[in-house]
């Protein structure tokens, strides 16, 4: 049975795809700060995603799911403590994740990653600027981490959400949200679900020719 690891599993996307990969047949750790997750650990403490990925034993799919909304402010209103923290969860706790994993990846010549960006990383939203920086951040790490792996049996993708229906976006101010859905051609949130079973494709061994490369599952608003 092959094992993967979920990060900021514990509710959203998430916990979404953690769901849709044990019914997949997959062995899930979910990875987050909530007490109910399998696996109680903060990704920007690189130490500790070392050590509990050594006690996981080994990963054959990551999914790295945990994110952070970070300030609601137009760029000159908010505070560079904030966009460091921003980028600590966003980028380098994916970042120090994937390290963790990938070498173990390489010995068993097979492996998937699946990067949950946006579409803000792409279009950027007004008043999210650290947020849309930092998954800016994650397309471009996946299309670089891709063909650093090309030859190894490890295949990384992106996958690049518009505006979804979970607690995530509890903290988004009102007048915010309601700009980023009236965006969506379909006029509706999507749901953690539909994500799940994009990501649950991109997992699988159904996947052979793809690397380096990023799903939108945006209801219609992605442009490129």
């Amino acid at each position: 049975m092959r094992r993967a690891i979920v990060t900021g599993g514990a509710s959203g996307v998430g916990a979404a795809c953690a769901a849709r990969l044990r019914a997949d047949g997959i062995e899930v750790v979910t990875f987050d700060l909530a007490a109910t997750a399998d696996v109680q650990v903060d990704v920007t403490d690189a130490a500790a995603v070392q050590r509990a990925i050594a006690e996981t034993g080994p990963v054959d799919i990551l999914v790295n799911s945990a994110g952070i909304v970070g300030p609601n402010l137009p760029l000159w209103e908010g505070t560079l403590e904030e966009w460091k923290r921003t980028f600590d969860v966003n980028v380098f706790g994916l970042v120090a994740v994937t390290r963790a994993v990938v070498p173990g990846m390489i010995a068993r010549g097979w492996g998937r990653i699946v990067n949950i960006a946006s579409i803000a990383g792409k279009e950027g939203n007004p008043n999210l600027s650290s947020y849309s920086a930092s998954k800016a951040a994650v397309i471009g790490l996946t299309k670089s981490l891709g063909k650093e792996l090309v030859a190894t049996g490890v295949i990384v993708n992106a996958v690049a959400p518009a505006v979804i229906e979970t607690p995530f976006n509890a903290t988004t101010a009102p007048d915010v949200l309601a700009y980023i859905t009236s965006l969506v051609p379909m006029k509706r949130l999507g749901q953690p679900a539909e994500v799940a079973a994009l990501v649950s494709w991109l997992s699988s061994d159904e996947v052979t020719f793809s690397t380096g490369a990023v799903y939108d599952i945006s209801g219609g608003r992605a442009t490129y």
